[in-house]
């Protein structure tokens, strides 16, 4: 599986950004697909995920229901849109897969990750 993250750019706070992860290789199928985020200094933690066969989501706390992460099947493509962003977002956002939905919030449980894209907002 080859993940490809796309969409960060600079943005002012209070702006949105929507951020792409397409996959080449293989089907999602009943994978749980995440995002992710690293900030300068910082451990990577997690944003959102999905499962793909049932669009189920779910979400970091600190989202406040700021992002929506989605899916087009079509497309074998998953998004997060993000609104409302903050200073504190800017990172690079990574998107991953695993196998299972479980332990959704844990870096180490997944299997393939894409090679990010940096979110910049400006204050």
């Amino acid at each position: 599986v080859q993940l490809q993250a796309s969409g960060g750019g600079l943005v002012q706070a209070g702006g949105s950004l929507r951020l792409s992860c397409a996959a080449s290789g293989r089907t999602f199928g009943s994978s749980a697909v995440g995002w992710f985020r690293q900030a300068p200094g910082k451990e990577r933690e997690f944003v959102a995920a999905i499962r793909w066969s049932s669009g189920r989501t779910v979400y970091a706390d600190f989202v406040k229901s700021r992002f929506t992460i989605s899916r087009d099947n079509a497309k074998n493509t998953i998004y997060l849109q993000m609104n409302s962003l903050e200073p504190e977002d800017t990172a690079v956002y990574y998107c991953a897969v695993k196998m299972y939905w479980y332990d959704l919030e844990k870096t180490s449980e997944y299997d393939y990750w894409g090679q990010g894209t940096l979110v910049t907002v400006s204050s």
